[in-house]
């Protein structure tokens, strides 16, 4: 796969992935908003599994140096890790249902990544 992306974006999905996150896609939002750059989504399979990958992904990403604001660190269903240009949500398999990031961003460039991921 010879996709362009971000070293914090990579960062972000190889750790997420080192600890099986499910259905990790990323969304280019290049000029769309202002809101960030990039989304990166991914599903956990449990309430203990949801707080391992919120982790993991504040961790890659401080690693980087980057600010990080965490918002729903105890919602059921969605977490949302802010890095700036950099959004991970974190989603319940409910929650990614519900709330239907990809279906709002549709038109972004999106990049889907399989169980092992290779970046």
């Amino acid at each position: 796969m010879n996709i362009i992306l971000s070293t914090e974006t990579r960062e972000v999905i190889k750790s997420l992935s080192d600890k099986h996150a499910e259905k990790i896609v990323a969304l280019n939002l290049g000029e769309a908003t202002t809101l960030a750059d990039t989304f990166v989504l991914a599903t956990a399979n449990s309430d203990v599994h949801m707080n391992t990958l919120m982790e993991t992904a504040k961790d890659a990403l401080e690693g980087l140096n980057l600010p990080v604001r965490v918002e729903g660190a105890n919602s059921a269903r969605w977490r949302l890790i802010d890095a700036g240009n950099l959004v991970v949500h974190i989603f319940s398999r409910q929650g990614r249902d519900y709330y239907g990031i990809e279906r709002i961003w549709g038109d972004a460039e999106t990049f889907v990544f399989d169980d092992d991921v290779v970046l």
